[in-house]
């Protein structure tokens, strides 16, 4: 009898752990199918922003939240924007960024992923939407203080950041494929058989 009131309890565990992981399963399978499709992927994003900006407008509050979320969403960028090996920091055997113009081509690989760039945001934003219906997260501020202090750290931030990448000279971004302007071949100097 003391067996089966004992099963009781860790079988309802046991089923809850494995709804859990199933549903675990489910979710990654889903966030792995969307991986490719970073245009998309953006765009809802950019919807969930503006149903957040939309929620807070309308209820007049909760700015420590968007204030934080802010906060935090800065420290994202700095991680997208960054080498993975910062040659200030650390000497590396890795890849390093190139210095000279002489050295070697080497690609940028960013400290922050750009789909957990993404996936971090989507998350905070869900996160920050879903805090603002609770009432206890609308602390009263005078929200023009906290949006100026913000705007000060952000250009400080991204200044060093600017200065960072002239002094190493990289650019986080690439926009297609690099094409060179080489001199092309006159009439004269080509080769007489026709390709």
């Amino acid at each position: 009898m003391e067996n089966l009131e004992g099963d009781g309890p860790s079988t309802a565990a046991a089923a809850l752990n494995q709804r859990k992981h199933e549903l675990s399963k489910l979710f990654q399978y889903y966030l792995d199918k969307s991986t490719p499709h970073a245009l998309y992927r953006w765009i809802g994003t950019f919807v969930l922003v503006s149903v957040y900006a939309l929620r807070v407008y309308y209820v007049q509050g909760f700015y420590i939240v968007s204030y934080g979320l802010g906060i935090y969403i800065l420290n994202l960028l700095i991680g997208f924007l960054s080498p993975l090996v910062d040659p200030e920091m650390e000497p590396s055997d890795g890849p390093v960024l190139p210095t000279k113009g002489s050295d070697e081509f080497k690609p940028f690989i960013r400290r922050l992923p750009e789909f957990k760039f993404w996936y971090a945001i989507t998350k905070a934003f869900c996160i920050a939407f879903f805090m603002t219906f609770f009432s206890m997260f609308d602390v009263p501020v005078f929200w023009p203080i906290l949006l100026c202090y913000w705007i000060v750290l952000f250009t400080l931030t991204m200044r060093r950041q600017i200065t960072h990448m002239i002094k190493y000279k990289y650019i986080p971004f690439s926009i297609g494929k690099q094409k060179y302007s080489g001199k092309r071949p006159t009439a004269s100097t080509r080769s007489p058989r026709a390709d």
